[in-house]
């Protein structure tokens, strides 16, 4: 048998203590802002409103029964036009998108609401709508992100996701939590759910089932960030020592060898 020691949080030096609720309140709101992000980026592209096993299905392999634009005009793109318009738009892409539609139908409502954005000197990495052919790019039946894509994202998401999970997880370490498996647990969970979330980007152009898989790996992530950071704090701050801390703020826990 083998004493592994830690300390708690309110034997820390305050410096530390305010570090740590520092670190914790930026990468809380940080949170919060990536579910508002994803929330813009993917509920609604199914035409309805929430967020969707349906919708994340769509982003990563496409959506058999529609075109680029009208996936991204009844998404994110959505309040971007008037109804009306975005009915003038998805009838010319259901009558086949004919070229010869563009320069009555479709230029005038571009050139009004979307060339702005939309042009290679306002931003490069958007659809150009300053040309027909740039249009008729995104007419075409959407696919989903391509593979490119989703490795330039995935190792974004990696990356950045695990730091922030380890300086939270880090932090968290600190805290008595019983039984201690269930501590670990709770640290492992973030890092298990990414892995499970970007394959199942890929997986899901293969079956279109593992689009939950990404929703319920990121519900893991969330709940298990929110153990962490509320412990984190409520044993920082607000809470009494817990038992089994000795007076110098050390926690045993016993492991076998």
């Amino acid at each position: 048998m083998t004493n592994v020691n830690y300390t708690h949080f309110k034997f820390l030096p305050m410096s530390t203590r305010v570090l740590f609720s520092m670190v914790l309140l930026v990468f809380g709101l940080g949170y919060c802002m990536a579910m508002i992000q994803v929330w813009e980026s993917h509920a609604g592209k199914d035409g309805d409103p929430m967020i969707s096993g349906k919708d994340l299905m769509i982003a990563y392999s496409g959506n058999p029964e529609g075109t680029k634009l009208e996936t991204a005009l009844r998404g994110p793109m959505q309040d971007m036009l008037p109804k009306e318009k975005r009915d003038v738009i998805f009838d010319w892409l259901h009558n086949g998108a004919k070229a010869e539609d563009i320069p009555t139908k479709i230029d005038p409502i571009l050139k009004e609401h979307c060339v702005v954005c939309h042009n290679p000197a306002a931003n490069p990495h958007l659809p150009d709508f300053s040309s027909p052919q740039g249009l008729t790019k995104v007419a075409v039946q959407d696919e989903g992100m391509t593979i490119p894509t989703l490795v330039r994202v995935s190792h974004i998401h990696l990356f950045s996701i695990t730091f922030i999970f380890f300086i939270v997880g880090y932090i968290f370490t600190h805290a008595v939590v019983r039984p201690t498996w269930a501590k670990c647990v709770v640290i492992a969970i973030p890092f298990l759910s990414l892995i499970t979330d970007v394959a199942s980007w890929y997986l899901t152009k293969v079956w279109d089932g593992f689009a939950w898989a990404v929703i319920v790996s990121g519900a893991f992530m969330g709940v298990a960030f929110t153990i962490m950071w509320f412990t984190s704090m409520w044993q920082m701050w607000f809470g009494k020592v817990p038992e089994g801390v000795g007076e110098d703020g050390s926690v045993s826990c016993i492991h076998s060898r």
